[in-house]
């Protein structure tokens, strides 16, 4: 979430009213200088009450169109929710590939470097804390706690003086919804409110009653819509986080259909005294919901005893109406969850072992952050490893602007590779040399063979290109062309210039 700065907007807020406003009141009453320092006494008084930190992070992503590069670094500024134990919490979009990290104290201008204590992409929240462990001495941290729908809530920017600043934000949804990284749906809030760009309002936190109530993570400054990431994913993470060992949010590997189809019901052989229940159309391969023994057809009508209807929701006892994956994404990893099905009209019980699907596990890698790609240029041919960062590339739009064989790849990657193919490695592009004369116009193609020996990962790259055949690379796609040869002593001679000439510090990067 970042405002845009070039945009105007509405005044709609008043500050926050209570201890703060009774502090400043105070500095006013005893203060005998000029108006001018009695604002600034009133705006360092309530920022030192708020329990909240500016995080400055200097962030440099890598190029995937160039993997030996990086992108030129920016910086993001953020306001940051101090918690207990000296953590402070942010999205972790604002940290993301930061080259450096400072906490800010609004007060005084105070800072301080800071180092990151945990980070999960895939729920959008990191914890930072300063390497100065007295720096937070003195702020109250934030506790937490629930909001419901029809609520009032307060989004918290920091004006430039450090004064706070709260808009009033409603809470008018909570849905399970997509998250920015990956393809997981966890819950969130859905708020209407009318925040005005304030310089470092990357992140913000969402405040019920002076407590912690959410984070936000995007907003729309045309609908004046916010989503937020809610004190149930919060607390997630957190207790995670203070684990020996990172758990994640799991996931069963199930795909399903609504089961309203009066037709459909009677083809899963559903009985009428049965009222809910959705359709499994798909088991992804080595998924929780595979090992368990759940199969396309069967219907499945609760989990963890949450009866499931037949859009696939379940009403839950503290936000009502919610998609079924919910039950799911937010047990720990690991739990044993009762699934109770129905097969060729029989009721059947599973325990199903839920955990998170690990980033390596992933054939075509859902992000690739806080990590530099690998990557090798042979003679002027590219080769890496297919992610879909590197698909990210061509833009916001990237599922109709990429190559379109390598999008399918990924949308279909649990079905297509198993097995064995543990990543994908393509000729991404061609940098024009001696040694690449014809070959020019190639790229996005999957390598299958180098030298004959077939590509199950990046890392069988340069061990299949010390073994020439006879004195040529072999290289072998997927498709057209399905062979080309490079002479290898031609191309080892004129490694010096391709560096040279394409401003290469080394051909290879192999992690």
């Amino acid at each position: 979430m970042k405002l845009s700065s070039h945009l105007t907007y509405r005044l709609t807020h008043h500050f926050t009213h209570g201890a703060a406003a009774i502090a400043a009141l105070l500095l006013l009453a005893e203060t005998t200088t000029s108006p001018l320092r009695a604002a600034s006494a009133v705006a360092a008084a309530q920022a030192k009450m708020a329990p909240v930190v500016r995080v400055n992070a200097t962030d440099q992503a890598w190029d995937f169109f160039h993997p030996w590069t990086k992108r030129p670094p920016y910086s993001r500024r953020g306001l940051g929710a101090v918690l207990r134990g000296g953590k402070v919490l942010v999205t972790a979009e604002l940290i993301a590939n930061s080259n450096y990290l400072e906490l800010e104290r609004a007060e005084s201008g105070e800072k301080v470097p800071a180092t990151v204590e945990a980070v999960d992409y895939e729920a959008d929240l990191a914890l930072i804390k300063p390497q100065d462990e007295t720096f937070l001495k003195g702020i109250t941290p934030l506790e937490l706690t629930n909001a419901a729908v029809g609520d009032h809530l307060a989004v918290w920017q920091l004006e430039s003086t450090g004064a706070l600043l709260s808009t009033d934000a409603l809470l008018t949804t909570i849905q399970v919804s997509r998250y920015p990284e990956v393809d997981v749906a966890l819950l969130s809030y859905n708020l209407t409110t009318s925040l005005q760009y304030r310089e470092g309002s990357f992140t913000l936190p969402i405040v019920k009653g002076g407590k912690l109530a959410g984070i936000l993570l995007r907003y729309d400054n045309r609908t004046q819509n916010a989503d937020a990431i809610p004190l149930a994913v919060i607390e997630h993470f957190l207790d995670d986080a203070a684990a020996r060992s990172y758990g994640g949010f799991p996931k069963a590997g199930l795909l399903y259909a609504p089961a309203r189809d009066p037709q459909l019901r009677r083809y899963a052989n559903i009985s009428p005294m049965v009222s809910g229940g959705v359709y499994i159309t798909h088991v992804e391969r080595e998924s929780a919901a595979e090992e368990a023994g759940i199969k396309v057809g069967d219907v499945l009508l609760e989990i963890a005893g949450k009866v499931v209807d037949q859009d696939g929701n379940y009403n839950d006892p503290q936000y009502g109406k919610l998609a079924l994956i919910n039950v799911i994404s937010l047990q720990k990893a690991g739990s044993k969850v009762p699934f109770k099905l129905l097969r060729d009209g029989k009721e059947l019980d599973l325990d199903v072992t839920l955990r998170h699907k690990p980033l390596e596990s992933y054939v075509i890698a859902p992000y690739v952050i806080d990590q530099a790609p690998s990557f090798y240029v042979l003679g002027g041919l590219v080769f890496q490893e297919l992610s879909r960062q590197y698909l990210k590339e061509w833009g916001g739009d990237w599922p109709k602007k990429a190559p379109e064989r390598l999008v399918y790849y990924d949308r279909y990657q649990s079905d297509l590779f198993h097995g064995g193919r543990k990543h994908l490695v393509i000729l991404s592009q061609v940098l024009p040399t001696a040694d690449t004369i014809g070959y020019e116009e190639l790229s996005g193609l999957i390598v299958t063979k180098i030298n004959d020996v077939p590509l199950e990962s990046f890392a069988d790259v340069p061990k299949a290109l010390e073994h020439p055949v006879n004195g040529f690379h072999k290289i072998e796609f997927e498709g057209n062309p399905n062979v080309i040869y490079l002479d290898a002593q031609q191309v080892s001679d004129h490694s010096g210039d391709l560096k040279k000439a394409y401003g290469l510090t080394t051909i290879q990067r192999t992690q």
